[in-house]
């Protein structure tokens, strides 16, 4: 069975590590901890990891998080993977700071990345890994918060709840979406 993650970010050195991009940040650490690496391929940083007789399709789009939707789509196709299969791993600001949020469907939440793919795959049925950033910031310095550092308290917290994160991937891969969802919502 094959599957497709795909971490939303940004390309670029100015947005490395920011929250905005830790869809990048989990399926960093997960190629580490599986000591494999990315190659640039079209579309996106491509690798490719074994898990329990599955193979994970790992995805970091160069399309810049609104086009996301572009990379997805091509490399669904590219492997034929079914949509069922796909999990997207994104930031969410209604959330707080790394909490796991797993649903197999739902609305882009205003979240452009999410509104892209959607228009793109012309569904909203796909699965998602929402990673809390939380919404600590002053009215009118959203922007500003998304595409932030993380601060000195996060980080302290961040490789832990992105080990959870990558978890919650395996778990996907083996038990599915449901059970998964049960298993790590609310973490």
């Amino acid at each position: 069975m094959k599957y497709l993650i795909a971490g939303l970010g940004n390309i670029g050195n100015e947005y490395a590590d920011t929250r905005h991009n830790i869809g990048f940040n989990v399926l960093d650490a997960y190629a580490k901890a599986s000591n494999i690496f990315f190659t640039t391929d079209r579309y996106a940083a491509v690798t490719q990891a074994k898990h329990k007789g599955r193979t994970l399709l790992l995805i970091k789009p160069s399309t810049y998080m609104n086009l996301s939707g572009k990379a997805i789509s091509y490399w669904l196709q590219k492997e034929n993977i079914p949509i069922e299969n796909l999990m997207v791993i994104l930031d969410d600001l209604a959330l707080p700071f790394g909490t796991i949020r797993l649903r197999s469907k739902g609305s882009d939440g205003g979240h452009n990345g999410l509104k892209n793919i959607a228009e793109i795959l012309q569904t909203t049925q796909y699965n998602r890994l929402r990673f809390g950033i939380s919404n600590e910031f002053l009215k009118g310095q959203q922007i500003d918060f998304v595409l932030g550092k993380w601060d000195t308290n996060e980080l302290k917290q961040l490789n832990e709840r992105i080990t959870i994160a990558c978890d919650a991937i395996n778990s996907f891969a083996t038990i599915g979406m449901e059970r998964t969802m049960n298993f790590f919502n609310g973490k």
